[in-house]
């Protein structure tokens, strides 16, 4: 059976043509395969749509009518208004759209139109739409009522070229064979759509397009979004066979010789959230599977002891082990603190970053290459030309975001074939990080460790500031330090907002001239950055003024205040690793907010406000900005990675499709079973320009 009748060019379909071809083109529509999975953007019920002679003044309203008349009107302040007439069978309205002239070229006479809007009285009652839609053009339509499919009237995402009569028009002459060609390539069999609750392919296109309610229509997404989570997951799954399966791994052996001891000589006990990570990282390591993990933990959750345990591990069982950091401070940072649990064991650390001076660097790399070096922490440095280990077994990537796929990999790619683990302090959901990283085993570290003060978060407005500054200098005299971040380097004309340059000049000699004033920022030298930074964490510059450059991976324990100007400027996720940094030590701890939000930035700071929990503040960063935002666009600008599926709303579908993706290729890695040849031609002719982005290789 064959899969491709639907890669068919879009211009051989009926209604299309040369000319329309090309214009569907610039909206990512080639094939005939591209226009059925075109969804609608809007549904309205026609239940909903109302009679014209039925409107009431004041009230919002939706009217399906045909336009009688049109023309611009010019008011005494040379305002000029677009007015159509639309008429249904109860009666006539006049559509008003001040300031909105160049309607005129959209609409024209006789054309059918949704319209969705205000009821107002100017001379009579008049309609303000916010939204039309021309469901038929004049002279090329049937009467209003036949537009709507079913109970619903459907529009579609248009252009300025493809306008919405015609992509409906387009749908009218072809729809029918396009779902009789969708039929064939089913892949699901009855009593698997049964458990799954699913409908059918063709039946939830012809929802999509053509629903009967609503209700259906949500029915036909979903199994849209189960094929779109399926055919990443079966990606995925093929990755993480490859990773762990095909590339022997390494069955560590554990004497307890440095575990043990490390454990004993720990001034605190592992939360149960870290003894349970610990289990399911001992358990990759310890098997002949290679490891591939994503070990997520919230900000000071302890992420940095689990996997020093982990790289214990590999040396107790002969290898060695290596921890690559996205900037040098973060590395010397790591450095200094493996350094001093490790100094009881007789172990020393290593540290590999570009500032190291040529004779330093030869006699690292001969450690490295001879086996000395047994536990190394570095920058991207470990991945250069030159780097070669004696007997690598584990590779830890903090911060994995801050770096590139091929970056990320480059250790794990040696002839050993290392264990991988990647460690991240941003936490995202766990749907998102499924679908991001549907490669990796996912591990995360629940809870925070006992005795850890939640740090207090404040909201006041610029009003205040100077209160504000009298409670930072009372924490200065008790001798703590203090981050002051701000959402720019330099001020800017097009919006009013502060600046980390003018705010550095403002507190440094106006307002704090006694004290040591450090400035960082994205602008400076990674050497310059490093020397503000030092001074900070020794102690001698008292407060750092900063951008986000400093929101991950910076700890200095004596830092009691995190102040943010326009935090309504920040993410979600953003504001909670700024929250991060301070609370790392005993001593309370302060986030003060300086803002008076509005509108969805006043509720993404009560969110923050209510709530330290990083999960938490991460679902809720989905579900305000969107899934987009994470997934971005395809590298060739055509459709967004996922259409149909809703991470906020559609996890119960992607652990199913990941749990049968990874089934299948378990049972038949090569996917060379006749049971599973639907699978492939579908990857290859409905999904690989969509996913390929996220494959594994």
């Amino acid at each position: 059976m064959t899969y491709f009748k639907l890669n068919k060019p879009v211009q051989f379909l009926k209604g299309v043509g040369p000319s329309r071809s090309e214009a569907l083109g610039r909206m990512g529509i080639f094939t005939a395969r591209d226009l059925l999975y075109h969804g609608p953007r809007r549904y309205d019920d026609a239940s909903t749509i109302q009679a014209i002679e039925s409107l009431e003044v004041g009230s919002e309203a939706t009217v399906v009518g045909t336009v009688r008349s049109r023309g611009v009107i010019s008011t005494k302040s040379r305002l000029r208004i677009f007015q159509a007439v639309l008429q249904d069978q109860s009666g006539m309205i006049t559509c008003a759209w001040p300031g909105q002239p160049w309607i005129e070229r959209k609409l024209q006479d006789g054309d059918v139109v949704l319209a969705t809007g205000s009821v107002k009285f100017f001379h009579g009652r008049q309609l303000q739409p916010r939204e039309f839609v021309v469901l038929g053009r004049s002279g090329n339509h049937t009467k209003a009522k036949e537009l709507s499919t079913g109970h619903i009237f459907v529009s579609y995402p248009a252009s300025e070229e493809i306008q919405q009569w015609v992509i409906r028009g387009v749908f009218e002459k072809n729809l029918e064979s396009l779902l009789g060609s969708i039929a064939e390539e089913e892949y699901l069999d009855s009593s698997q759509l049964k458990q799954l609750t699913l409908l059918g392919i063709q039946e939830a296109l012809q929802a999509l397009h053509k629903p009967d309610s609503l209700e259906q229509v949500e029915q036909g997404r979903r199994r849209l979004a189960f094929d779109e989570l399926f055919f990443l997951q079966v990606l995925y799954a093929m990755g993480r066979h490859r990773q762990t399966t095909l590339n022997t791994g390494i069955s560590f052996q554990r004497d307890n010789k440095f575990i043990a001891s490390l454990h004993d000589a720990l001034p605190f006990d592992l939360t149960e959230g870290q003894v349970k990570v610990l289990r399911e990282i001992f358990g990759d390591m310890s098997s002949p599977r290679r490891m591939n993990r994503l070990l997520q933990g919230d900000v000071g959750s302890g992420k940095t002891i689990v996997c020093l345990f982990a790289m214990l591990l590999a040396v107790e069982g002969g290898y060695q082990a290596a921890l690559m950091a996205p900037t040098e401070l973060l590395a010397e940072q790591h450095a200094n603190t493996l350094g001093r649990l490790l100094e009881p064991l007789g172990i020393e650390i290593y540290l590999l970053t570009g500032k190291k001076s040529d004779k330093e660097r030869r006699i690292i790399l001969q450690s490295l290459k001879g086996g000395q070096a047994r536990v190394i922490v570095g920058t991207h440095a470990l991945i250069q030309k030159g780097v070669v280990f004696e007997k690598l077994g584990l590779v830890v990537v903090d911060e994995q975001h801050r770096f590139g796929v091929k970056q990320r990999m480059a250790l794990g790619d040696s002839e050993l074939a290392p264990d991988t683990l990647l460690m991240s302090a941003t936490p995202i959901p766990r749907s998102l990080a499924m679908a991001l990283y549907g490669d990796f085993d996912l591990s995360i570290i629940d809870g925070l460790p006992v005795g850890r003060k939640p740090v207090k978060t404040l909201l006041y407005p610029p009003r205040k500031r100077n209160e504000v500054y009298k409670k930072l200098e009372s924490e200065l005299m008790e001798g703590r330090q203090a981050y002051v971040v701000y959402p720019l380097i330099d001020d800017s004309d097009k919006i009013d907002l502060r600046s980390a340059k003018e705010g550095y000049e403002k507190l440094s000699k106006e307002v704090f001239p006694n004290r040591k004033v450090g400035l960082v920022h994205g602008q400076l030298s990674s050497e310059e950055r490093d020397e503000v930074m030092q001074s900070f964490i020794s102690g001698e510059t008292e407060i750092l003024v900063a951008t986000t450059v400093i929101e991950v991976g910076i700890d200095v324990g004596n830092a009691t205040i995190m102040l943010i100007e326009n935090p309504e400027r920040f993410g979600l996720s953003q504001l909670h690793q700024l929250r991060g940094r301070v609370g790392r030590g005993s001593t309370e701890s302060y986030c003060v907010l300086i803002a008076d939000p509005e509108g969805m930035a006043a509720e993404r700071i009560e969110i923050f406000m209510k709530t330290s929990d990083g999960f938490i503040l991460a679902k809720e960063d989905l579900r305000i900005r969107g899934q987009g935002d994470f997934f971005g666009q395809q590298q060739h600008g055509r459709d967004p990675v996922l259409k149909f599926a809703d991470l906020t709303k559609d996890e119960d579908l992607l652990v199913e499709a990941q749990h049968r993706a990874r089934s299948l290729i378990e049972i038949d890695p090569g996917l060379k079973s006749p049971e599973a040849q639907p699978v492939v031609e579908l990857l290859g002719c409905r999904y690989a320009d969509r996913l390929e982005l996220f494959s594994a290789g």
